[in-house]
């Protein structure tokens, strides 16, 4: 093993070099590859040349396979799904809003994989937001009103027949999205939770996928929330990720959020993606 990692020089990221994930791995690098995406919450493997095979032997290494509810898997794989834009495409940006992957979940993923099959030359970079960070430098005062706060999650704004990607939004994308009365579904998760592996404190999810806070009425919660919202994203505590045909990149959904970027109007972008399970 000659792994070799470069951290990013901004709130968490690093690259990955000296590892071929095409190929099985054994379990000193598998061990060493976790220790870095804990420690760096974001790892960005460049110059992989990887089929869906490898792609599915590789999120294996770090838990089961995740439920991705309301987006349909690709032709012959149960689990990955195609993040895709057609060059031609108007419909609304995919993932633009600040997020935690499927935080909705009874038990919300660990982990994300993306792997880019079709970069555009310009724009389409991943913000991540390391909410560890925004922790420990939040505001005493704003701390107080959030600690021992439960959120409740949903996916109804996103994935409910009326929401964003609901039954008006399917003409002309190309992603393959089944809106369904699920999303409607409630989930209550603390707004500060230990990371499960490291024991580090952080803020969890924010506004998108949470609808309020219990016990507290929306007059109360919501611009709560949205002052929590503009904390979390702030620039101290963000990475701006460039990406790369054959890049593989994979994130601590416990660790981070993240948002989609546009700017490659007339240019196709397609990548599959995978989910770590929680342990």
């Amino acid at each position: 093993m000659n792994l070799s990692i470069t951290p990013s020089g901004q709130a968490c990221g690093a690259e990955v070099r000296g590892v071929d994930l095409s190929q099985p791995l054994d379990a000193a690098t598998i061990a060493a590859l976790r220790s870095a995406w804990l420690e760096h919450h974001v790892l960005a493997f460049p110059d992989q040349r990887l089929d869906d095979d490898a792609l599915e032997r590789y999120t294996q290494y770090f838990g089961a396979f995740g439920d991705d509810p309301f987006i349909a898997p690709i032709a012959g794989r149960k689990h990955i799904i195609a993040v895709e834009r057609r060059a031609d495409e108007t419909t609304s940006l995919f993932a633009e809003a600040w997020h935690s992957d499927w935080s909705f979940q009874p038990r919300p993923p660990a982990g994300t994989c993306l792997y880019g099959l079709v970069i555009p030359p310009v724009g389409g970079d991943t913000l991540f937001a390391n909410q560890h960070a925004a922790l420990e430098a939040m505001p005493k005062p704003l701390r107080a009103r959030i600690e021992g706060r439960i959120a409740l999650h949903s996916a109804k704004k996103a994935y409910a027949p009326d929401g964003l990607y609901g039954a008006n939004d399917r003409k002309g994308r190309s992603m393959v999205i089944r809106p369904s009365k699920d999303a409607e579904n409630v989930q209550r998760h603390p707004l500060i939770q230990r990371h499960p592996e490291t024991g580090r404190e952080g803020l969890f999810s924010c506004l998108g996928y949470i609808i309020g806070i219990d016990g507290m009425d929306d007059a109360e919660a919501m611009p709560l929330l949205f002052e929590l919202y503009q904390w979390q994203s702030k620039p101290a505590f963000v990475y701006r990720h460039r990406w790369q045909p054959n890049m593989l990149v994979m994130w601590d959904n416990r660790s981070l959020l993240h948002a989609a970027t546009g700017g490659y109007a007339g240019h196709h972008r397609l990548l599959h993606r995978t989910t770590i399970a929680a342990a």
